[in-house]
Protein backbone atom coordinates (compact mmCIF):
# COMPACT_ATOMS: atom_id res chain seq x y z
CA UNK A 1 0.00 0.00 0.00
CA UNK A 2 1.46 3.34 -1.09
CA UNK A 3 0.71 6.21 1.27
CA UNK A 4 0.91 9.82 0.16
CA UNK A 5 3.60 11.19 2.50
CA UNK A 6 1.90 14.61 2.36
CA UNK A 7 -1.27 13.12 3.88
CA UNK A 8 -0.31 10.05 5.91
CA UNK A 9 -3.75 9.90 7.57
CA UNK A 10 -5.63 11.25 4.55
CA UNK A 11 -7.18 14.67 4.10
CA UNK A 12 -9.70 16.02 6.58
CA UNK A 13 -13.17 14.80 5.68
CA UNK A 14 -16.28 14.86 7.81
CA UNK A 15 -19.69 14.63 6.27
CA UNK A 16 -21.73 13.49 9.27
CA UNK A 17 -23.56 15.46 11.90
CA UNK A 18 -21.34 17.25 14.40
CA UNK A 19 -22.75 15.73 17.57
CA UNK A 20 -21.65 16.19 21.18
CA UNK A 21 -19.95 12.75 21.03
CA UNK A 22 -18.04 13.64 17.86
CA UNK A 23 -16.90 16.95 19.36
CA UNK A 24 -15.94 15.23 22.63
CA UNK A 25 -13.67 12.83 20.69
CA UNK A 26 -12.09 15.69 18.77
CA UNK A 27 -11.45 17.64 21.97
CA UNK A 28 -9.77 14.57 23.50
CA UNK A 29 -7.51 14.32 20.44
CA UNK A 30 -6.61 18.00 20.79
CA UNK A 31 -5.90 17.48 24.48
CA UNK A 32 -3.60 14.52 23.81
CA UNK A 33 -1.56 16.12 21.01
CA UNK A 34 1.10 17.97 23.03
CA UNK A 35 2.13 14.84 24.95
CA UNK A 36 2.06 12.64 21.85
CA UNK A 37 4.17 15.18 19.97
CA UNK A 38 6.61 15.50 22.85
CA UNK A 39 6.95 11.71 22.94
CA UNK A 40 7.49 11.50 19.17
CA UNK A 41 10.43 13.94 19.20
CA UNK A 42 11.94 13.34 22.66
CA UNK A 43 14.92 11.27 21.51
CA UNK A 44 15.69 13.17 18.31
CA UNK A 45 19.08 14.73 17.81
CA UNK A 46 19.78 17.95 15.90
CA UNK A 47 20.34 16.12 12.61
CA UNK A 48 17.05 14.27 12.92
CA UNK A 49 15.19 17.49 13.80
CA UNK A 50 16.67 19.02 10.63
CA UNK A 51 15.37 16.14 8.47
CA UNK A 52 12.40 16.86 6.19
CA UNK A 53 9.49 14.48 6.78
CA UNK A 54 9.34 13.99 2.99
CA UNK A 55 11.24 15.18 -0.08
CA UNK A 56 10.47 18.87 -0.40
CA UNK A 57 8.69 18.94 2.95
CA UNK A 58 9.34 20.77 6.18
CA UNK A 59 11.89 19.56 8.69
CA UNK A 60 10.69 17.98 11.92
CA UNK A 61 11.66 21.22 13.70
CA UNK A 62 9.56 23.28 11.28
CA UNK A 63 6.59 20.93 11.73
CA UNK A 64 6.72 21.34 15.51
CA UNK A 65 6.90 25.13 15.24
CA UNK A 66 4.15 25.13 12.60
CA UNK A 67 1.83 23.28 14.96
CA UNK A 68 2.27 26.02 17.55
CA UNK A 69 1.72 28.75 14.93
CA UNK A 70 -1.31 27.08 13.42
CA UNK A 71 -3.00 26.15 16.67
CA UNK A 72 -2.56 29.69 18.02
CA UNK A 73 -4.42 30.88 14.93
CA UNK A 74 -7.13 28.25 15.48
CA UNK A 75 -7.60 29.36 19.08
CA UNK A 76 -7.95 32.99 18.04
CA UNK A 77 -10.33 32.12 15.19
CA UNK A 78 -12.59 30.18 17.56
CA UNK A 79 -12.60 33.03 20.08
CA UNK A 80 -13.45 35.49 17.31
CA UNK A 81 -16.33 33.30 16.10
CA UNK A 82 -17.65 33.05 19.66
CA UNK A 83 -17.54 36.81 20.27
CA UNK A 84 -18.31 38.34 16.87
CA UNK A 85 -20.96 37.78 14.22
CA UNK A 86 -19.37 35.62 11.47
CA UNK A 87 -16.05 37.52 11.49
CA UNK A 88 -13.74 37.38 8.51
CA UNK A 89 -10.45 35.92 9.69
CA UNK A 90 -7.05 36.67 8.25
CA UNK A 91 -5.25 33.76 6.60
CA UNK A 92 -1.49 33.57 6.97
CA UNK A 93 1.26 32.27 4.72
CA UNK A 94 2.32 29.10 6.54
CA UNK A 95 5.25 28.46 4.22
CA UNK A 96 6.73 31.90 4.89
CA UNK A 97 6.12 31.59 8.64
CA UNK A 98 8.05 28.28 8.56
CA UNK A 99 11.07 30.16 7.15
CA UNK A 100 11.18 32.91 9.80
CA UNK A 101 14.08 32.83 12.29
CA UNK A 102 11.91 31.65 15.21
CA UNK A 103 11.29 28.41 13.31
CA UNK A 104 14.93 27.55 13.94
CA UNK A 105 14.64 27.93 17.71
CA UNK A 106 14.69 24.91 20.04
CA UNK A 107 11.53 22.82 19.73
CA UNK A 108 10.98 22.93 23.50
CA UNK A 109 9.75 26.50 23.07
CA UNK A 110 6.89 25.34 20.82
CA UNK A 111 6.28 22.15 22.81
CA UNK A 112 5.75 24.23 25.96
CA UNK A 113 3.62 26.73 24.05
CA UNK A 114 1.44 23.95 22.63
CA UNK A 115 1.03 22.40 26.08
CA UNK A 116 -0.19 25.67 27.60
CA UNK A 117 -2.23 26.64 24.54
CA UNK A 118 -4.01 23.29 24.39
CA UNK A 119 -4.87 23.48 28.09
CA UNK A 120 -6.64 26.79 27.48
CA UNK A 121 -8.15 25.62 24.21
CA UNK A 122 -9.52 22.42 25.73
CA UNK A 123 -10.95 24.36 28.68
CA UNK A 124 -12.73 26.69 26.25
CA UNK A 125 -13.93 23.91 23.95
CA UNK A 126 -15.39 21.86 26.80
CA UNK A 127 -17.46 24.87 27.86
CA UNK A 128 -19.17 25.32 24.49
CA UNK A 129 -22.90 24.86 24.04
CA UNK A 130 -24.49 23.27 20.96
CA UNK A 131 -25.31 26.80 19.75
CA UNK A 132 -21.67 27.85 20.18
CA UNK A 133 -20.61 24.97 17.92
CA UNK A 134 -22.80 26.41 15.17
CA UNK A 135 -21.23 29.87 15.29
CA UNK A 136 -19.06 30.65 12.30
CA UNK A 137 -16.20 32.63 10.90
CA UNK A 138 -15.49 33.44 7.29
CA UNK A 139 -12.21 32.23 5.84
CA UNK A 140 -11.53 34.24 2.63
CA UNK A 141 -10.22 31.13 0.85
CA UNK A 142 -12.35 28.33 2.40
CA UNK A 143 -15.66 30.05 3.02
CA UNK A 144 -17.80 29.86 6.14
CA UNK A 145 -16.51 27.50 8.84
CA UNK A 146 -18.43 26.55 11.98
CA UNK A 147 -16.72 26.33 15.35
CA UNK A 148 -17.68 22.64 15.50
CA UNK A 149 -16.10 21.87 12.14
CA UNK A 150 -13.01 23.90 13.04
CA UNK A 151 -12.56 21.74 16.16
CA UNK A 152 -12.57 18.68 13.91
CA UNK A 153 -10.17 20.26 11.45
CA UNK A 154 -7.65 21.03 14.19
CA UNK A 155 -7.99 17.61 15.81
CA UNK A 156 -7.15 16.21 12.35
CA UNK A 157 -4.41 18.82 11.83
CA UNK A 158 -2.57 17.73 14.96
CA UNK A 159 -2.82 14.03 14.06
CA UNK A 160 -1.80 14.84 10.46
CA UNK A 161 1.47 16.51 11.45
CA UNK A 162 2.16 14.02 14.22
CA UNK A 163 1.90 11.30 11.56
CA UNK A 164 4.43 13.20 9.41
CA UNK A 165 6.90 12.81 12.25
CA UNK A 166 6.03 9.27 13.35
CA UNK A 167 6.00 7.96 9.77
CA UNK A 168 9.44 9.53 9.19
CA UNK A 169 10.73 7.89 12.38
CA UNK A 170 9.32 4.56 11.19
CA UNK A 171 10.76 4.87 7.67
CA UNK A 172 14.19 5.86 9.00
CA UNK A 173 14.19 3.27 11.79
CA UNK A 174 14.97 5.88 14.45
Amino acid sequence: MIVDERYPIGKFEFKGEITNEVVKTWIEEIEELPELLRSAVKNMNMEQLATPYRLGGWTVRQVVHHLADSHMNAYIRIKMALTEENPTIKPYQEEKWAELPDSKSPINVSLELLTALHKRLVQLLRSLSPNDLKKTFLHPESGEVSVGRNIGMYAWHGRHHLAHITSLVSRKGW
